[in-house]
């Protein structure tokens, strides 16, 4: 590693200072950045694994259980939709009252949308009710997610040097494996080793109740940063402050549209290799689901190290060339792999990690590659809109089809939304190339 990054400050980048001239620390920034990050893609896996494993029996048992896992995957969707929503109204609280409200709002939101889902009573006890309540929830935390954006990653990436952008634009997707990690170790401790009887009864309920605590800590890590002078001053000074939304959108539409449409290939490879299989293995095969709980937490680790990676190859490589070999990897990928969850444990393996490394290295750059196309002014909305489309097109409904199509026509089939995913990757970068060009 060399010496700027292992270095306390942006050595060689403007205005890494607060007002009094001290040396903000971008590790402090990064560690918020993970917490964060990490408490929302837990919340995120935790809702994901439940969908599988829980909802279907305890929401839909008045369905087959493929049916069940479809509606419980639609119900997942319903977060992805509502939460540009809530970007427009925490953006909205952020202009009036700042981030340090707008955040603290936001992540009790999230966490107690979370942890009210474990109190979700059976379908059994109180009808079509349980089905509403966890729909209710469910739209609680798109909303809430929508208020999370505190900037600190684009603050991250506007003070880290030029030559280093690569490397600390991969920090952040850090917590997606984390996150993975802690939700796919709780649900296989607690699966594996109750009764099934005793799972159902409580045992599920034990990481929704874990969410609310990671979402409280998650909290004051972040408050620690954007509510202190030094940060507040850096927010004014790279003009990273909250915009009206539609104005945004009016202005740099078409920014948005292309921001959200390059991730797509990383976006559908993450549920490709995380939710989905664990639904096909649940439904179709007769794996140990706890086992394989363990093999996406490992997978998981694998996927950190590729991220990490990512950004040692973005540096020397470039963001858009290694977006775009990803893409095309992606695409191959998904012409041939997705039927090994169908050739026993060796098969499910090799799909996993190969996944679980493609998507690291795809997925540890794919953030905020169109960002740099804003003007600073509106940088801050703008990126906030660009995930939430993003991962709207590319992931909300990614598990629904893809388990849609491989019960109907075989799991090639669902190969096809990865592969749509991977050519709207590559055209996205190649109509911001244009744009750059023509701007």
């Amino acid at each position: 590693m060399s010496e700027t990054v292992a270095s306390p400050q942006f050595s060689g980048s403007s205005g890494a200072t607060d007002a009094r001239g001290h040396a903000l620390n971008p590790s402090e920034i990064a560690i918020g950045v993970v917490i964060g990050r990490t408490s929302e893609f837990f919340d995120f896996f935790v809702f994901a694994i439940a969908s599988v494993l829980v909802f279907p029996a305890r929401v839909f048992p008045f369905v087959d259980p493929v049916t069940g896992v479809l509606y419980s995957f639609a119900i997942f969707a319903l977060a992805f939709i509502a939460r540009p929503f809530g970007t427009w109204l925490f953006m909205a609280i952020d202009r009036q009252y700042g981030k340090a409200t707008k955040l603290t709002i936001a992540l009790f939101l999230l966490g107690t949308s979370t942890v009210v889902v474990a109190f979700l009573p059976d379908y059994a006890d109180v009808g079509s009710l349980a089905i509403w309540l966890l729909a209710l929830f469910r739209i609680g935390q798109g909303v809430a997610l929508g208020g999370t954006w505190d900037g600190l990653s684009s603050l991250l990436a506007m003070n880290a040097p030029e030559n280093q952008r690569g490397w600390w634009a991969m920090i952040p997707q850090l917590g997606a494996p984390f996150g993975l990690i802690v939700a796919a170790g709780l649900f296989a401790f607690f699966h594996g080793f109750l009764p099934a009887e005793e799972f159902f009864a409580w045992g599920w309920q034990f990481p929704f109740f874990v969410a609310f605590a990671i979402n409280v800590v998650a909290l004051f890590a972040r408050l620690r940063i954007v509510a202190t002078p030094e940060y507040v001053h850096q927010f004014e000074r790279r003009e990273l402050q909250a915009t009206r939304v539609r104005k945004t959108f009016r202005q740099y539409g078409r920014f948005i549209i292309v921001g959200a449409f390059a991730p797509l290939a990383s976006f559908a490879m993450f549920h490709m290799v995380t939710v989905f299989p664990l639904s096909w293995i649940d439904l179709f095969t007769d794996e140990n689901v706890t086992g394989f709980l363990i093999i996406e937490a490992v997978g998981a680790v694998i996927g950190a190290i590729a991220i990490v990676a990512s950004g040692f190859l973005a540096d020397k490589y470039g963001r858009r060339n290694v977006l775009g070999i990803c893409a095309l990897l992606i695409a191959v990928f998904s012409g041939f792999a997705p039927s090994l969850l169908s050739q026993g444990a060796a098969g499910e393996i090799i799909y996993m990690v190969f996944g679980f490394m493609l998507l690291g290295v795809s997925f540890g750059q794919c953030s905020g590659v169109v960002a740099s196309n804003f003007p600073r002014h509106y940088r801050y909305t703008g990126s906030a809109l660009v995930s939430d489309l993003a991962w709207l097109f590319g992931a909300g409904f990614a598990p629904f089809i893809a388990l849609y199509l491989s019960y109907h026509l075989g799991l090639v089939a669902a190969g096809l939304y990865l592969l749509s995913g991977a050519i709207c990757t590559m055209l996205a970068l190649r109509y911001n190339d244009m744009l750059e060009y023509r701007e």
